[in-house]
């Protein structure tokens, strides 16, 4: 049995649904939505290239280490984006939170912080997750500034880590949050989201 099930998880009009290649179309448009690709310190699929994004998380299920899903409007069915669990490591309890990203007409939205939400919810008090990881570029700032929102301890930055997809090597800014923090960065992300948005 793997340590991450297939399962649909939903809460305030965001749906994460397993990624299939049903959902090839819709991702391929949240993707041109801001043209997303063209962001040097992302993993957004280039519209010709998004079938084998699907393809390549699929594998990546297959053998264990990645479970990728699909961020949905609840009520219309519109893909938003994705996120996934990765680097599963179900002897430690642990997962990460990553290859996130949405279209641009749905960032700085509730979106975000909600598919977190769950996805946190589910890896601590479902899977029963020690410690959620997360990891980003150097110069990824808007991502760094999102996780640091959420109340995750900066670990530290791996050096020479990983290829861009410009052929340039980035430093990796790694950051987690144990089991025993959860509570109150739940409370904080639940009172963050139910507060007025301007």
């Amino acid at each position: 049995m793997a340590f991450v099930e297939p399962i649909t998880l939903s809460g305030r009009g965001v749906t994460l649904a397993p990624l299939a290649l049903e959902h090839e179309a819709g991702l391929r448009a949240a993707a041109t939505d801001g043209a997303l690709w063209n962001i040097r310190v992302t993993s957004v699929p280039e519209p010709q290239d998004t079938r084998k994004y699907i393809e390549d998380a699929l594998a990546m299920r297959e053998a264990g280490n990645r479970f990728a899903f699909c961020v949905l409007d609840e009520a219309s069915g519109r893909v938003l984006g994705s996120s996934s669990y990765h680097d599963i490591l179900p002897a430690v309890k642990r997962v990460e939170i990553g290859y996130t990203w949405y279209a641009k007409s749905v960032q700085r939205s509730h979106v975000n912080s909600t598919a977190k939400l769950l996805l946190m919810t589910h890896a601590f008090e479902t899977l029963g997750c020690n410690v959620v990881g997360w990891r980003t570029d150097n110069f990824n700032f808007a991502s760094q500034a999102a996780i640091e929102r959420l109340g995750a301890h900066k670990d530290g930055v791996l050096r020479g880590h990983a290829l861009r997809r410009d052929g340039t090597i980035r430093d990796t800014v790694m950051y987690s949050l144990r089991a025993g923090e959860w509570p109150e960065v739940k409370a904080q992300l639940l009172h963050s989201l139910d507060k007025p948005r301007a």
